[in-house]
Formats: C-alpha cells, sequence, structure tokens
C-alpha cells in the first residue's frame, strides 16, 4: 500500500468529472453487435448513493471525477449528511505536525491505515492552540491569542472569530469547542470556550482565572466566571462534555497531586459570576499522581489520558493510563502494555494524546510514531509508520485528532 498521497489533489470545492463513456460498442464478428454497458446504470440513485456512503472519505473525491451522475451524489446535501452520520465509513483521523516552523504535516486515516500530505487552513505555526470537535477545528494563536479561527480542514472552510475579552496578557490559557450533534439541523451551533490564567502580582499561590464563552448563534463572547484560585493554577487543558466545561488545574505547592479536574456547567454560567472559591466548589481529584493528563471527549464521556508517576519520582514517568469519569469518580479503562510503553523508545513525562468517537491516539514529542487504543475493542495498534523521519535529535513533533467531515461549515 503506498505509503502516502497528497490530500491536495483532491480539494472537494474543486471535484470534477469526466465526460460519461459510449454505453455501447459495436463488434464485426459474425456482424453481430455486441452491447456493453455499465452495472451502475442498473442502480437507482439511492443504491448507488447508500453504497457510495460506505467509500473512505478520501475515495469520495475521487468519486465524484467518475461521471457526471456520481459527482451529483456526492455533491448533494442529502448525500453529505447520509456519509457524515454513516459511522462505517469515517473514524476520526490524526493530524501530525512535522515541523515546529510551519504547520505542515500528514493525516492518518484509521480506517485504510493510510497517511495524506495535508495542509491546513488558517494557523501559522504548529505552536498555536487547537481544539476540535464534530469535524470543526478551531485554532488560536500563541502570542497574543486574539486570533481565534473556526474551520473544516476537509473542505477548508473557515470563520475568524471577533476577539475574547480579558486581558492578552495571561500566563496560561486553554481552548475547548463544541458543536451541537443534533442530527438534519441545517446550520450546527457551536461554542467556543477559553480559560485564562494569569498570577497575581507578588503572590505565586494566587492565581486569577476567567472563563469566556462564545456563541455561534449570538456571535458574542460572555465573560462567565471569573475567580481567584490558590494554590492552583490553570493550564492548557480543557474539553466541553455534556454540557460542561472540564479544565486541568496545575498544584503550585502544598498538595499531593501535580494536578485537580475543575467541572463547570456551561448551563448554570451563562450568567457571570465573580466570587472567590467558586470554581473549588466543583474540585475533582485525579485518579493518581500523573506526569500530564490529556482530557478528551469520548462520545459525550470525559476521558483522561495520563503519564503514570513512580512513588519515589512523581515527576518521572512509568506508565499511561486511561480513565473515564463517572460522577466525580474515576473509572481505570486500560493500561499502555508495557511492550507498546518500551515501543516509543525514550518517553518523555509529557506526551501528546487526542481521541473522539472510540479511538485514542497517543504520541511522543520525540518521534513520528503512533499508537492507537480503540475504547470499545479494548485494542492497541500502532499506525502505520508515518512517512516523515527525524531529521536531527531535538526534532518535536506533535499533533491532534478530528472528525472529517463533508457537511459541517464554520
Amino acid at each position: 500500500m503506498e505509503a502516502e498521497t497528497s490530500w491536495t489533489n483532491y480539494p472537494y470545492s474543486y471535484i470534477t468529472y469526466a465526460p460519461e463513456a459510449e454505453s455501447y460498442s459495436e463488434q464485426s464478428d459474425d456482424e453481430t453487435k455486441v452491447e456493453t454497458f455499465s452495472m451502475d446504470s442498473l442502480l437507482p440513485d439511492d443504491l448507488l448513493e447508500r453504497i457510495l456512503s460506505f467509500l473512505p472519505i478520501a475515495s469520495i473525491f475521487r468519486a465524484g471525477s467518475v461521471c457526471k451522475r456520481w459527482n451529483d451524489i456526492v455533491s448533494s446535501r442529502r448525500f453529505l449528511w447520509n456519509f457524515s452520520n454513516n459511522s462505517v465509513s469515517q473514524r476520526p483521523w490524526y493530524f501530525m505536525f512535522t515541523s515546529t516552523d510551519d504547520p505542515s504535516g500528514y493525516a492518518y486515516d484509521p480506517i485504510i491505515r493510510k497517511w495524506y500530505s495535508f495542509d491546513l487552513p488558517c494557523i501559522e505555526t504548529s505552536n498555536w492552540f487547537v481544539a476540535s470537535s464534530c469535524g470543526l477545528v478551531c485554532f488560536m494563536d500563541n502570542d497574543c491569542r486574539n486570533k481565534i479561527y473556526v474551520s473544516n480542514p476537509i473542505t477548508r472552510q473557515w470563520r475568524r472569530l471577533i476577539e475574547p475579552p480579558g486581558h492578552r496578557s495571561t500566563d496560561y490559557t486553554a481552548m475547548s469547542t463544541s458543536v451541537n450533534r443534533v442530527v438534519n439541523q441545517a446550520n450546527r451551533s457551536y461554542s467556543v470556550s477559553i480559560v485564562k490564567s494569569k498570577q497575581v502580582p507578588g503572590n505565586f499561590f494566587q492565581w486569577d482565572l476567567s472563563i469566556h464563552l462564545y456563541s455561534s448563534e449570538t456571535m458574542t463572547w460572555t465573560t462567565s466566571v471569573t475567580d481567584v484560585l490558590t494554590g492552583w493554577r490553570g493550564g492548557d487543558e480543557s474539553v466541553i462534555c455534556d454540557g460542561v466545561l472540564y479544565f486541568l488545574i496545575y498544584s503550585t505547592g502544598g498538595s499531593d497531586h501535580r494536578h485537580g479536574l475543575i467541572a463547570s456547567k456551561l448551563s448554570s454560567s451563562m450568567g457571570s459570576s465573580s466570587s472567590s472559591g467558586i470554581l473549588m466548589r466543583s474540585f475533582i481529584p485525579m485518579p493518581c499522581s500523573l506526569t500530564c493528563g490529556r482530557l478528551m471527549n469520548l462520545k459525550e464521556r470525559l476521558v483522561v489520558v495520563g503519564g503514570i508517576g513512580k512513588h519515589d519520582r512523581p515527576d518521572i514517568i512509568k506508565g499511561i493510563g486511561i480513565w473515564v469519569l463517572k460522577g466525580k469518580e474515576w473509572q481505570e479503562m486500560a493500561r499502555m502494555p508495557q511492550r507498546f510503553f518500551q515501543g516509543f523508545g525514550e518517553f518523555d513525562d509529557v506526551f501528546a494524546s487526542s481521541g473522539t468517537d472510540d479511538l485514542v491516539y497517543i504520541q511522543s514529542y520525540g518521534s513520528p510514531a503512533l499508537l492507537t487504543f480503540d475504547m470499545n475493542l479494548k485494542y492497541w495498534r500502532w499506525s502505520q509508520k508515518c512517512p516523515v523521519t527525524k531529521k536531527f535529535p531535538l526534532q518535536l513533533f506533535t499533533g491532534f485528532c478530528f472528525e472529517p467531515r463533508l457537511e459541517i461549515a464554520p
């Protein structure tokens, strides 16, 4: 199988179709005319549409080039909806950045186990903040943190959001997004959250924290919560899951664990609230001492993938675990077998991990090796080898997971 293909050869907005071939040919043997025809001409449109909906998403672009009939089918609104809601035809992709200077990289399709050379819209450097939900991907610059884009990386449609409120010069920022998954909704609404954390001047143990929410329906930002944390600060990990915003907080001293979790209901956060200690009322301790934690929404379940620290050296990673939050209790789903953990080679205490649906991706910053875990089948598997190779010792790799969808627009 070919290792990688340039995705830019198949931009959806530029589908073209070839002229239809002759439906018959004439042969002179015994002066007998033999009529030949395409089998798909016997199929009604709805049946052909259903068959095409089981193709991998990359094949949809090629299918639109076969003939006018196929192009009309795969370009129709009904097909786009049916295709995107066909769980057999798609699984979340993983985009891997392969350069620290620009956002170039490759996208991995786990169904056909193939990498595509892939260009992302909007993003300028690989260290931008990234969050995804239901086919939409948000990008925010890592400098002024005032440029925020919402895009569909498959169709390359995008929109820039107005600048969020609050100070630009925050010490830590976490971004997340959530798309309304109501089926057959013509224009799905979405929300974006920004959690800003800034140290109180002259006080290392106190941090100002604020939550800002954007609604695509009103196209406005609201500041829902402002609070002061003592002994904890915000970070860069957050996710929206089943109407609740979850974000990690990090101990600044005095806690046995390095991480904690805050849960803030979005429905009750629409009105502005400013009260010291209000956020810590929803504090949830982590399942164990973690070197790092990665939050993700898997079918409206909050999942954390974390590096398990050693008992005597909690900052040294000894393994990786996966947990699901049940109420306020953590249920361990899996631990990475040592053969996979060792297969990464040298593994730092922090790593990249993201996921959606039932699939979790795990990647070391030090190499392009990519490991997948199926939450439903409880199955670990290496991805097909990425076509990029490490060119120098300090080269870093990172990435994010997103759903490949054709019907959704920002």
